[in-house]
């Protein structure tokens, strides 16, 4: 039997014996809009939970919009010119409409890839387009702190805003639940402290800090209780864009609305199809990263680690395929996976958790040891270098078939899971009766 696994810009094929029996574990078929163009001017006509986008304008002078930075496939080249056409519409000059790239601590997105993130000339040519720059002080507004004492500070540019807008994709987040709406304001145009605070062990530890939950995740409360926070600064509301897509990147479905209200919409949408459930745990489980754009570093690899977690069972092994086309990630990345390293799973869990403030990505080598504790992880991959691999502190693989083969010889089990779309689909057990 053969699988494509989504690989970078391709795919890898996946080639199991006769012998295996394979479970492919795929979204159940996502409905594509046949008109993008008019299903985005819908949307932004019949708001959820506000008036349209163009009565919105009505009192407004000035407007941000946050969109995703490089990391998320977000369809911008699909409704960035109409939202801003309709703002200008309302009266709101070009001069005085910023799209903010909502980089969180990650790099900035400048010159082609910047072009490529916007997917638009006309856009490019018509407003500013800058990104966030969590570690600048002056570019954030101290909006004070939380009932959990998180600090917050947020970009001025979408605070001052008379009208904010954040756009984005909702799909599976292995932290906050599900991308998109409040996230994308926070950590995406928070400050460094802000981010590091919602990052630390005293949240990502919380076992209902996980994919495709929001009960009870303090994460998304913490996010939620931030834009409750800016919305009493402001004196007004804020909105969202948001979209879901399939597996061949079509748009499925796009609203715009009140922030909370419509993010909600849109994941009550999107739960329908990215969580699947299985009959049965695994001792085999082979996945990818999703493939462009969230598989060009091994940091947004770990996504792909920590999803399937609820299918594997005990001691399994995880198969992994990810292209690292851009390597590690950060220095602050590799630094942490260097301490890793240095002091060990048990240490570096116990360094963590008695920390306020987590170092910058270190996070994610966090995230990496929960899926460990589960699982012995494979890493195939085209992109590391011999340096690279050896801080994955995971078993690197020459071949995908081959680890099939060794994992079922060694566990005695035939069967094996394979999930080709990676973190975009969250797998859980669910035993038949």
């Amino acid at each position: 039997m053969k699988v494509d696994l989504l690989y970078g810009k391709s795919v890898l094929t996946v080639s199991c014996p006769a012998k295996v029996e394979v479970t492919v574990v795929r979204k159940p078929l996502m409905p594509t809009l046949d008109n993008p163009g008019i299903a985005v001017s819908n949307a932004l006509a019949q708001s959820v939970g506000c008036d349209s986008l163009q009565h919105l304008t009505a009192d407004s002078r000035s407007a941000c919009i946050l969109i995703c930075d490089v990391t998320r496939p977000v369809p911008n080249h699909l409704f960035l010119r109409p939202l801003i056409e309709t703002l200008i519409g309302g009266g709101i000059s070009s001069e005085s409409i910023t799209v903010l790239v909502a980089t969180g601590l990650h790099r900035p997105n400048e010159d082609d890839e910047l072009a490529s993130v916007i997917g638009d000339d006309w856009v490019l040519n018509n407003v500013s387009v800058v990104n966030h720059n969590a570690l600048d002080d002056k570019e954030h507004t101290d909006l004070g702190f939380t009932s959990r004492t998180t600090p917050v500070g947020l970009d001025r540019r979408f605070v001052e805003a008379d009208l904010g807008i954040a756009t984005g994709l909702v799909e599976p987040h292995f932290m906050a639940g599900y991308s998109g709406g409040r996230k994308v304001v926070v950590p995406g145009i928070a400050h460094a402290d802000t981010i590091r605070t919602l990052h630390s062990a005293r949240f990502m530890e919380d076992p209902a800090t996980v994919q495709c939950n929001l009960k009870g995740n303090p994460l998304h409360e913490e996010q939620l209780e931030i834009i409750e926070m800016l919305k009493r600064y402001k004196g007004r509301n804020l909105f969202a864009l948001n979209t879901v897509i399939n597996d061949a990147r079509e748009l499925s479905f796009v609203n715009f609305g009140e922030i909370v209200a419509s993010h909600l919409e849109a994941v009550a949408f999107a739960d329908r199809y990215c969580t699947v459930s299985t009959p049965k745990r695994f001792t085999t489980v082979v996945t990818s990263a999703a493939g462009f754009p969230l598989d060009q570093t091994y940091y947004q690899t770990v996504k792909g680690m920590v999803n399937p977690m609820g299918i594997l069972a005990k001691r399994a092994n995880l198969i992994i395929a990810s292209e690292c086309a851009e390597g590690l990630g950060s220095s602050a990345y590799r630094a942490s996976q260097e301490r890793l390293l240095l002091e060990g799973p048990d240490a570096f869990r116990a360094r963590i958790l008695s920390k306020s403030l987590a170092d910058i990505d270190e996070w994610e080598t966090e995230m990496q040891l929960k899926s460990q504790r589960r699982a012995d992880i494979k890493l195939y991959t085209t992109g590391l270098t011999a340096d690279e691999r050896a801080l994955t502190g995971v078993e690197m693989i020459e071949s995908v078939d081959a680890a099939i083969e060794e994992s079922v010889r060694a566990t005695g089990d035939p069967a094996v899971a394979i999930i080709p779309e990676g973190p975009y689909v969250v797998p859980h057990f669910q035993p038949q009766f």
